[in-house]
């Protein structure tokens, strides 16, 4: 009964802190910190302790797996060393500066579980840095970069606090040991991961109900984190390449329902957990204050508070120091894109110069054409969508700490000396992070002048979308019958009325950019509906194509690809009507 009560009381709190978080401008999860912290010292609230399993195998698969299926893989490919800077070397970085640290001012601990606990306060958690950026309007190519290194950053710190833990208690027998640990993780991970997201998107392709297809999507995180762990690979990035398949998949093997269904209920369990998670932070302060308390260690609560705030300034310098060289990184990286892609415009130019005598001349000459349309897609969002010392200023400043290192902490062998001030260590950095990084980033945003999305230029790009796969739709109107199976000729007008439904789409999408309003609502029938479906099918088709092609901003074809979901979902009929 009681759990019932607290259930209720947690969802009423997370909804109204999320409601009153958008009027203040604050992201929702530094206001729950801060209540949760508050709610623990009302009198009649119990002492509140999750067991870290809870977290690391209850609520982290989820929670990654939400965040996975919305990163466009596009997005993720052209930033993927970015992503692996921050995400893998900085977090090994910071966790063994840390740990030196830290090793240095606790004499009892040894140097293993010193970066045992720096591999814990290692990684960002980037819902609260993203949750501000795309309110703040960032750029879509840094809020990528910090979405993908809060993916990637979790498994890289929770299998080196896995080495670390068993290289303080004597189990590893060299540092190589370690080192094979890590690239066995990482490369059964991603193995565990694809074959998972094969297999559950095959699935779900074949299920018409998009209940029981949603039904099926909440078991494949688990589906792939359970397996990875259980053969001591990464469980979190198995979970994660799950996901991002998973979400590249969808648009040609879901139907249209199941994605609206699926977008809708991920977006819900995301949000409760999320912030579920930040509040309980907050709760268990107390309760890691009053263990500090009980201990007999000459260490109190204050001294590993202000070894907390100590550690947060070096994770904070050893964030900025390297988000200076990686700004250059990419300044760099810029410069051989312009090389490899003029290269590679070379290349299709011999390829087209030779004369194609059979299907593997073909080939080549169909290989050469779309890398050559790759490499020049990826080098425009290079130019449209650079990063700056004003990037690298915001990068620097979003280095806020949560999930993990609220669970990882607690994950510490009993027997590790200090164990409760390394918890409350490792909890003040997360909550002096969340809340004053956190607090200042919209500040610290708006103080660089950085320039986010040009919306207009967004309306713009996507009615020439919308004027591209629709072109490609509207020929099949070319030869109406054979679209539908039919023998007999098609009316002229249901021809008529598919062919207007196209053109007023794009027309609107044309005058939403020049911020005009229009719109249409129509009823087809039988035929109409059928008539329009093909031609919906080859737009989605055009879509995909310019998807492979890099063509257009990853957003963009968000946005056609849930105009084309929505249309769909009105013209197909419902499972079970018997239309």
């Amino acid at each position: 009964m009681e759990l019932g009560i607290y259930a209720v009381i947690g969802v009423a709190v997370i909804v109204a802190v999320a409601a009153f978080s958008k009027r203040l401008g604050i992201a929702a999860p530094i206001i729950l910190v801060v209540v949760g912290v508050g709610l623990s010292y009302l009198p009649g609230v119990p002492e509140i302790e999750i067991p870290h399993e809870y977290i690391l195998n209850g609520l982290l698969p989820p929670i990654l797996y939400a965040a996975a299926i919305s990163v466009p893989i596009v997005d993720f490919r052209r930033n993927l060393g970015t992503i692996t800077s921050l995400s893998v070397v900085l977090v090994v970085i910071t966790a063994f500066g840390t740990g030196f640290l830290l090793y240095t001012m606790l004499p009892d601990l040894n140097l293993a579980a010193a970066i045992a606990l720096g591999a814990i306060i290692s990684p960002p958690d980037a819902v609260a840095a993203t949750s501000v950026g795309r309110r703040l309007g960032l750029p879509p190519r840094l809020l990528t970069v910090l979405e993908g290194e809060g993916l990637v950053n979790d498994a890289t710190a929770l299998v080196l606090l896995r080495s670390a833990t068993a290289a303080a208690v004597g189990a590893l027998a060299s540092p190589w040991a370690g080192v094979l640990d890590f690239v066995y993780a990482v490369v059964v991970a991603i193995a565990i991961g694809l074959v998972v997201g094969f297999v559950t998107v095959f699935i779900r392709s074949k299920l018409n109900d998009p209940v029981l297809d949603t039904a099926i999507s909440f078991a494949v995180p688990f589906a792939a984190f359970m397996p990875a762990e259980g053969i001591g690979a990464s469980g979190v990035l198995a979970v994660v390449i799950a996901g991002l398949y998973t979400g590249h998949a969808a648009p040609s093997a879901f139907s249209a329902q199941s994605r609206i269904s699926d977008r809708i209920n991920w977006r819900t369990v995301q949000f409760f957990l999320e912030n579920g998670v930040f509040l309980l932070i907050g709760l268990e302060i107390r309760t890691l204050i009053d263990n500090v308390n009980d201990e007999s260690s000459p260490l109190g609560v204050w001294e590993s508070i202000g070894i907390g705030l100590l550690t947060t300034v070096a994770l904070i310098l050893l964030r900025f120091l390297w988000a200076g060289p990686l700004v250059l990184g990419l300044r760099l990286r810029a410069q051989r894109a312009e090389k490899t892609t003029l290269r590679s415009r070379l290349f299709l130019d011999y390829v087209r110069s030779q004369p194609v005598t059979g299907p593997r001349q073909a080939r080549r000459r169909r290989i050469a054409e779309r890398s050559y349309t790759r490499r020049r897609s990826d080098l425009q969002q290079l130019r449209n969508e650079g990063i700056d010392w004003r990037g690298g200023v915001v990068i620097g400043w979003s280095g806020m700490r949560g999930v993990v290192t609220l669970a990882a902490a607690q994950s510490l062998p009993e027997n590790t000396p200090y164990r409760d001030q390394l918890i409350l260590i490792a909890f003040t950095v997360a909550v002096v992070t969340l809340v004053v990084q956190g607090g200042t980033l919209p500040w610290v945003i708006r103080l660089v002048g950085i320039q986010g999305i040009d919306v207009a230029e967004d309306r713009r790009e996507l009615a020439r979308l919308l004027d591209e796969i629709s072109g490609e739709g509207l020929q099949v109107l070319d030869d109406p019958a054979r679209a539908l199976g039919e023998e007999s000729p098609v009316d002229p007008d249901v021809v008529e009325r598919v062919r207007q439904t196209s053109f007023l789409r794009t027309e609107s999408a044309w005058e939403r950019s020049l911020e005009l309003t229009a719109g249409t609502d129509e009823t087809p029938h039988r035929v109409y509906r059928e008539l329009r479906l093909a031609v919906v099918e080859a737009e989605r088709a055009a879509l995909l194509d310019a998807r492979s092609r890099g063509a257009y901003a990853s957003r963009i074809l968000a946005e056609a690809q849930a105009m084309l979901d929505v249309e769909e979902t009105r013209l197909r009929p419902r499972t079970g009507t018997g239309h």
